[in-house]
């Protein structure tokens, strides 16, 4: 009589796939952190370039007046609190370009740069250039 193997084969296969599924889970969450815990790290995500800048969010608020300006866009609201800057302008193709700036520290400021419905790349790393170049 010869007994069968195959229960156990497969226990063994299921367990190292929930292995290695919860081991790339883990690292892939923790290399995220990683790349996003540096000042100057930028992504584009779903259409908004984000990026952090160093400097207080007054600084960085001034910065990105300036680089609308310096674009030549046209400035259609400012709304601005002690930890959150938004800036609102139009391109001349008439896109709207939003700038959010919100504080993490106080040398520290997260920016979100939105062009479009669906964003631009193109045009939001160039806002984000120019508030750099700026700061």
């Amino acid at each position: 009589m010869q007994r069968s193997h195959r229960p156990l084969q497969t226990a063994l296969f299921l367990a190292s796939g929930l292995l290695l599924g919860c081991t790339t889970l883990l690292t892939s969450g923790c290399l995220a952190v990683a790349a996003g815990a540096g000042a100057g790290t930028v992504a584009y995500v779903r259409g908004d370039l984000q990026s952090t800048l160093d400097g207080s969010l007054s600084r960085c608020t001034k910065a990105a007046d300036k680089a609308i300006t310096q674009l030549k866009f046209a400035k259609v609201e400012e709304n601005r609190d002690a930890l959150t800057s938004v800036i609102v302008a139009r391109t001349a193709e008439d896109k709207r370009v939003e700038i959010k700036m919100t504080a993490t520290t106080s040398h520290v400021v997260n920016v979100s740069i939105r062009v479009g419905v669906f964003g631009d790349s193109r045009i939001a790393t160039a806002v984000l250039e120019k508030i750099k170049s700026n700061l």
